[in-house]
């Protein structure tokens, strides 16, 4: 099992015919997943990389039955592109571009809530690297080949610091179960509480790997759920402990404008609820293995 992709989800590429969706697709298919088509208006009938292009994803799923996608639109277009993908008959979708405006998002934010919760389209992103079953399924921008499948599961803000979490563990000989990039932007799809409640009921997933950074409320959110609903180890690593109040550092969202956003506010809010800190980037494969350890020896 596993959380949002498998080996059996077919996904659409809207935006697949410019520079990155080319790009991405094509290491998507190589990857294994089941990129079952595009969605570009205006050239509905066209195929590439071997996958045939729809004008509109209701289009597209009718035609191909797919259940996900992910979106390589610019900016200015990417909040209509969510929209019509919640509309088209979509389960998951995986906003990959920067720069969306708050205003656009909060309108997405807004749009969805039209749908009932069990009927609602599940986003990640924007900003974000995508989502990865390791074996099975790839819907994003990551490499591939330093995913080994296994019990681990992965929440992160940021993309590079998944790599570095999935690179370490599988250096150790350590698996992940699922990978998922919540994106670094102020207003996202999916929080870390929305995709630790996915973790806790996968029965593969034995440990989450959640890794945060200031500014924000979502790491403090997530605190609560851990301690009052997780039964699973969560090992937390916030970066951006040395980041001067009320600049931005990197993502958009990565600004301290308030208490209990700093990281070393947060990492006090998570341990406090139990969680198991990391204390450096670098220590998130060993902090792993040493609670696997523990319970390797405890039965």
């Amino acid at each position: 099992m596993s959380v949002l992709i498998d080996k059996h989800t077919k996904v659409l590429v809207q935006g697949i015919s410019g520079k990155f969706g080319q790009l991405h697709a094509k290491e998507m298919i190589e990857y294994g997943t089941q990129v079952v088509g595009g969605v570009v208006p205006g050239k509905g009938g066209e195929t590439t990389l071997g996958v045939p292009i729809f004008n509109t994803v209701k289009e597209a799923t009718a035609a191909t039955g797919a259940t996900a996608s992910i979106a390589f639109v610019p900016p200015p277009f990417a909040a209509d592109s969510i929209m019509e993908a919640a509309d088209g008959g979509i389960k998951y979708c995986v906003s990959i571009t920067d720069g969306i405006p708050a205003q656009d998002m909060m309108r997405v934010k807004r749009y969805m809530r039209r749908y009932a919760k069990a009927d609602r389209m599940r986003l990640t992103g924007p900003n974000c690297a995508g989502t990865i079953t390791p074996g099975e399924s790839l819907l994003g921008i990551m490499p591939g080949h330093i995913y080994l499948p296994g019990p681990i599961g992965v929440i992160g803000r940021s993309g590079t610091l998944g790599y570095e979490a999935a690179a370490q563990l599988k250096e150790l000989g350590i698996g992940i179960s699922t990978s998922v990039g919540i994106g670094g932007d102020p207003i996202n799809g999916s929080s870390f509480k929305d995709v630790l409640e996915l973790f806790e009921n996968d029965a593969t997933t034995e440990i989450v790997v959640m890794i945060g950074e200031i500014g924000g409320p979502q790491e403090a959110e997530a605190a609560e759920f851990i301690q009052h609903e997780m039964t699973k180890s969560v090992v937390a690593y916030v970066a951006g402990l040395s980041a001067p109040k009320g600049r931005t550092m990197g993502h958009a969202g990565a600004i301290v404008t308030a208490t209990g956003e700093s990281a070393a506010e947060k990492v006090e809010i998570l341990r406090a609820a139990g969680a198991i800190i990391s204390p450096t980037p670098s220590q998130i494969g060993a902090t792993v293995a040493q609670i696997m350890t523990g319970k390797s020896e405890a039965a």
